[in-house]
């Protein structure tokens, strides 16, 4: 009996300390939280091999620019809504002349090697993008050149231009060299330096190791920002996207650097994969050559007007691009500060078409199809490249087209070609082209000011309106942002008045990454390197603890 009694103490005291540890588990469980932990590694699958891991040089290359945009910092940056913000530089001024821009630097900065940031770094960069041998993009030469540099101290530098040109402050977001790296190296012969495949920058991550086969980057412990949860970025090379998408189902790769449009159902029946799609800067279009004399009524703005009422653009996203494109309504970019958010839409509106048409004397009345005006049939010639997406494109066009009585005649030339043979001579009726990868200022002066219609300017449709001209002029002179966005709201009430061209869609771009990679988030993007705008934020490990200390952790 005693036995039987201490056996039944014994049975209690153990379910007491058992109710014990529940319970104690259970108020851990319910007074932790699970968060971010530092390191693991993410891996990525790029398309190609890198060629200048050079922030001077790496504008022509996918791949280079991927890199670059976490190796290197520069002066400034563009955040999303194309605003230029402090990077290297802690602030700047521009004299009550807009001649000249003093910046200060961080002091707190450091190359991958250790070395401190100064002065003699930018002034380095600058000279060497203003060199006669500088051999990257024109763009940045051309404005550059025009530029003088000069280091103050150790961390203050001044750039001083010719005439006030407020878009600038844009250029100032070009990557940074090493001096004490580059310094003895000629602008020339810096595509042939071993520094393009063995850089050190400033930025977030740095080269670990680079094969022919994939790069690794490791965080960098010098990092003077908010530092990242990944330890190690791994970005593995193939031929093309299609072998991207192999190389994930293999499970070689988290990643996928780009999802084209026809892959996207079979990327949307994957369970452990988040798509992600965002609008990239530029747009595609129709040029309409309103100075060529065989398309006399392109000279009309209600033939304008009607054509793009004519047009279903969204039907074209969706059957066409699988719905990989966003409307566009203004030549500047949605997300600008500079948008005009109550500019004129034209949605699809064919009997809205036809009778500006009417009203504007294109009339059918030989019963042929075609709308003509005084012997002149309203025809013309509607080019593009060989691209077979284009080629559909054009084709769907010209049947909304003659829906409404317009004849457009489909024309394909060679990519190479559509610039050199047509563009740049004006010798075309009507292109679909696409421009992409807007700087971050809105500045629309070399696409559309009417000094850019000729040679080497990019005005190929030949716009030529005055009051435009003097907004854009006026907005280039002033710094005053305030003064700019009231000038860029004006312009582009006159381009939807005007319509000078048709702009279709916005393209967009997506990528895929393996749902065990946490934290990815979108936004617009200038260029598709800009996917890594919040990389700090991804993360692979996680960790439990208690929630006052993750609230500690996230400021709250």
């Amino acid at each position: 009996m005693i036995k039987y009694i201490r056996w039944q103490a014994t049975i209690a005291f153990l379910g007491m300390i058992l109710i014990v540890a529940v319970l104690g588990y259970l108020a851990f469980s319910f007074t932790t939280v699970i968060v971010p932990d530092v390191g693991g590694t993410y891996v990525e699958g790029l398309a190609g091999n890198p060629k200048y891991i050079n922030p001077i040089l790496c504008q022509y290359n996918d791949v280079d620019r991927d890199l670059c945009a976490l190796i290197f910092n520069g002066l400034t940056d563009a955040n999303e809504k194309g605003e230029i913000v402090p990077d290297l530089a802690t602030h700047w001024e521009v004299s009550d002349d807009g001649l000249t821009y003093t910046f200060h630097l961080r002091r707190d900065v450091r190359w991958h090697d250790g070395a401190a940031f100064t002065a003699d770094d930018i002034v380095f960069t600058i000279n060497s993008i203003r060199n006669p041998g500088f051999q990257g993009v024109p763009y940045l030469a051309d404005l550059w050149r025009t530029v003088s540099v000069k280091r103050i101290d150790n961390y203050t530098v001044s750039f001083t231009l010719q005439e006030p040109f407020a878009p600038f402050i844009d250029y100032t977001t070009v990557g940074i060299l090493p001096a004490h790296i580059l310094q003895n190296i000629e602008a020339k012969a810096l595509p042939q330096a071993r520094f393009n495949t063995q850089p050190v920058g400033t930025g977030l991550f740095q080269v670990a190791e680079l094969s022919a086969r994939h790069i690794v980057l490791r965080a960098n412990p010098h990092f003077y920002g908010a530092r990242p949860y990944l330890s190690t970025v791994e970005f593995r090379f193939y031929p093309d996207y299609e072998s991207i998408f192999g190389a994930y189902e293999r499970g070689e790769i988290e990643g996928i650097s780009r999802v084209l449009p026809e892959d996207l159902p079979k990327a949307r029946e994957h369970q452990n994969l988040n798509l992600f799609s965002a609008r990239l800067s530029g747009y595609t279009l129709i040029l309409l050559n309103l100075n060529n004399p065989n398309t006399p009524f392109f000279q009309s703005k209600e033939v304008r007007q009607a054509l793009l009422y004519a047009l279903d653009r969204q039907k074209i996203i969706d059957q066409i691009l699988d719905g990989q494109g966003i409307v566009v309504h203004s030549p500047i970019m949605p997300d600008s500060w500079a948008y005009y958010q109550n500019i004129k839409k034209y949605g699809y509106d064919p009997a809205q078409a036809q009778a500006l048409l009417d009203q504007a004397g294109w009339v059918d009345s030989d019963g042929d199809g075609i709308r003509e005006k005084e012997g002149i049939k309203l025809e013309f010639g509607l080019l593009t490249n060989d691209d077979p997406t284009r080629v559909e494109i054009v084709e769907e066009i010209t049947r909304q087209w003659a829906a409404v009585g317009v004849k457009a005649v489909p024309q394909t030339s060679g990519v190479a070609g559509l610039v050199r043979d047509f563009l740049r001579p004006r010798r075309y009726d009507a292109i679909l082209t696409q421009w992409q990868e807007f700087p971050p200022d809105p500045d629309p002066y070399p696409l559309w000011h009417s000094t850019q219609g000729q040679g080497e300017g990019q005005n190929y449709t030949g716009f030529a309106n005055r009051e435009a001209d003097q907004i854009m002029e006026e907005a280039r002179r002033t710094t005053d942002q305030t003064r700019r966005m009231e000038l860029y709201h004006r312009f582009q009430q006159i381009f939807a008045d005007e319509m000078p061209a048709l702009l279709l869609y916005h393209p967009v771009y997506s990528y895929a990454i393996d749902k065990r990679v946490k934290g990815v988030q979108i936004a617009p993007m200038i260029d598709p390197s800009d996917r890594f705008r919040t990389i700090t934020d991804w993360y692979v490990l996680t960790r439990r603890v208690i929630l006052s200390e993750a609230q500690r952790q996230s400021g709250k």
